[in-house]
C-alpha cells in the first residue's frame, strides 16, 4: 500500500545573521492511509516548517517528501489534500456560504455537488444557522470551524491541519473529533500538528514527536506510552533531558 505521506532524510536550513539554523535535521516519517497521526513538539521544534514543505510553501534543503505518491514540489501533490492553517485568514466580506462556494469552484466542483457538500459541511461544523452572515462577524472559534469546512470542501484524501482545535470550546472540539473520526472511517488520512495533548489522545492512531528538528519518537500511543504514564509525561520526557533542557 502506498503511503499517504512519505518523508525521507528531510532537512531545512535557514540563513541567519549568525550563520544558519537547521529547522529540520534529516527527518524521516511515514504516514499510511486511513490513519490519524498527531504531529507533536515544543515551540520551534520544526512542525510548521515540515507542514510548509509538504504544502510546497518552502523548498527542502535536502531530502524528499511525497503526498499520495506525488513529489511535494509538483502542484499535482496538492490536488487531493485539504489544509487548515493555525490562524485561517478568511475573507471577512464573504458569508460562510460564499467562502465555501469560492473554494469549491477553485477545485472545479459542479454546482450541485458544491451545494450539497457545502450544506453537509456547514451542518457538521455547527455553522448552518450562521452561513449567511459575513465572516467578519464570526467569533474566532466560528472562523476556525469554517476554515475546517473549507479544507474539506474537495473531499480530500489527505487532510493536513495546524492546531485545528485552537480557540474552540469543548462542544466544538467534540464536533472536530467526530469529523476526523468519520474521515478516517472513510479511508482518509489526517495529519495534524497540535499542542492539545488531550485531543491527540482522543483521536490519534499514531503520533510523531519532534525536538530541535529531529524525530525523537514515533508509533502508536499504546506502543510508546508506558502503562500508568500519561502522554504529557511521555512527551516531556521525550523532548527534554534529565536536567529539563530540550534535547
Amino acid at each position: 500500500m502506498r503511503a499517504a505521506i512519505e518523508i525521507r532524510e528531510l532537512s531545512v536550513t535557514f540563513a541567519t545573521r549568525r550563520g544558519s539554523h537547521a529547522a529540520l535535521d534529516r527527518l524521516s516519517l511515514t504516514v499510511m492511509p486511513g490513519t490519524i497521526c498527531g504531529f507533536l513538539g515544543p515551540n520551534g521544534a520544526g512542525k510548521t516548517t515540515t507542514l510548509h514543505v509538504l504544502l510546497g510553501f518552502i523548498p527542502p534543503t535536502a531530502g524528499s517528501a511525497t503526498l499520495l505518491g506525488a513529489d511535494v514540489r509538483q502542484s499535482i501533490a496538492r490536488e487531493r489534500i485539504g489544509y487548515l492553517p493555525e490562524n485561517p485568514d478568511l475573507y471577512g466580506f464573504l458569508s460562510g456560504w460564499e467562502l465555501l462556494a469560492f473554494a469549491g469552484r477553485l477545485f472545479g466542483l459542479d454546482r450541485a455537488t458544491l451545494r450539497q457538500r457545502s450544506r453537509t459541511l456547514l451542518e457538521e461544523t455547527g455553522l448552518a444557522d450562521d452561513a449567511d452572515r459575513r465572516i467578519a462577524t464570526y467569533s474566532r472559534g466560528m472562523k476556525q470551524r469554517l476554515g475546517l469546512a473549507q479544507a474539506l470542501i474537495n473531499d480530500p484524501d489527505l487532510l493536513i491541519l495546524d492546531e485545528p482545535t485552537g480557540g474552540l470550546d469543548p462542544l466544538a472540539r467534540l464536533d472536530v473529533r467526530r469529523i476526523l473520526a468519520g474521515r478516517r472511517a472513510a479511508g482518509k488520512t489526517v495529519f495534524f500538528s497540535s499542542h492539545e495533548l488531550s485531543e491527540v489522545e482522543s483521536v490519534c492512531d499514531r503520533i510523531a514527536i519532534l525536538a530541535r528538528g529531529r524525530l525523537v519518537a514515533e508509533g502508536t500511543l499504546a506502543g510508546l506510552v508506558p502503562p500508568g504514564q500519561t502522554l504529557e509525561r511521555f512527551f516531556i520526557d521525550s523532548v527534554t533531558d534529565r536536567k529539563g533542557c530540550e534535547v
